[in-house]
């Protein structure tokens, strides 16, 4: 069975305060701070709905969606009428990684698929585990965690990817040492193997199996270059199972041959001696 905070009205915090709960609020429940907040504060919803009132004019979130409001802002928000509002939240100083998203009173961002959310949920259950354990770097622990999830709704902003693309972008991640079939992409994302290329190369540039290969070409040369691992090795540890293949693929990604990478890398420190 889920546990819920009980019912607080939090005051604006002291700086550099972080502070964190799990609320499960009926349509009664509303914070409002006329004068605003010297803090910021995140919002994850996991089951029914909220709603945000700022000058601005009123934004509503529902499940899945990560909700941002600006310190300094004047607002109301609560569970949206006739429902019950499933969330975590936290408070939290400004951070640099704010500076990346919009100007906006309130951003509120649809995480789409289960991955994203279930990122963001787990990053917040960590802020909220810290922030009341509170060992020797929780501050520290927990603003990682909220930085990670300021930069995802950044990238989201920016990134105007097909949800489907992104999604098949997180599969060929999930599966780079697989032998990737682009039947499975498609069907993880529900469309057909003709759709799914056409739109993937629409959107991206490339073709399904052009981003694979260099996604794992990347991952090879940082192995390469961080790790004691030969070519050979780095080849077969992303995937590839002909040497020659992959020998071909990498000279002409990072034009040099693997070995001649090594030893480029051995030249310049940055590779384990």
């Amino acid at each position: 069975m889920a546990t819920y905070d009980s019912f607080h009205n939090y005051a604006s915090l002291s700086n550099g305060t972080i502070v964190a709960g799990h609320f499960n609020e009926p349509d009664r429940y509303m914070t409002s701070r006329p004068s605003g907040m010297s803090d910021w504060l995140i919002t994850y919803t996991l089951e029914g709905s909220g709603y945000f009132r700022t000058p601005a004019g009123e934004e509503s979130c529902s499940a899945g969606d990560v909700a941002l409001l600006r310190s300094g802002v004047s607002h109301q928000y609560g569970t949206a009428p006739g429902s019950q509002w499933n969330f975590i939240w936290a408070h939290f100083p400004n951070m640099i990684e704010t500076n990346y998203l919009p100007a906006d009173e309130v951003i509120i961002q649809s995480l789409g698929k289960a991955h994203l959310q279930k990122r963001v949920y787990r990053a917040l259950r960590n802020v909220i585990q810290d922030s009341r354990e509170q060992r020797s770097f929780w501050i520290a622990l927990c603003e990682n965690e909220i930085r990670s999830i300021l930069l995802l709704m950044a990238e989201r902003g920016r990134r105007k990817v097909d949800p489907r693309v992104e999604e098949s972008l997180h599969y060929l991640s999930k599966h780079m040492r697989e032998t990737v079939r682009i039947e499975d992409v498609a069907k993880s994302v529900g469309l057909s193997s003709s759709r799914l290329s056409h739109l993937f190369k629409e959107e991206t540039g490339s073709t399904i199996v052009e981003t694979m290969n260099a996604m794992r070409i990347r991952q090879a040369a940082l192995l390469i270059k961080h790790s004691d691992r030969t070519a050979t090795e780095a080849a077969f540890d992303v995937g590839f199972q002909n040497y020659n293949h992959f020998a071909y693929l990498f000279r002409e990604q990072m034009g040099t041959s693997p070995r001649e990478y090594i030893r480029l890398s051995e030249d310049s420190g940055g590779r384990n001696q």
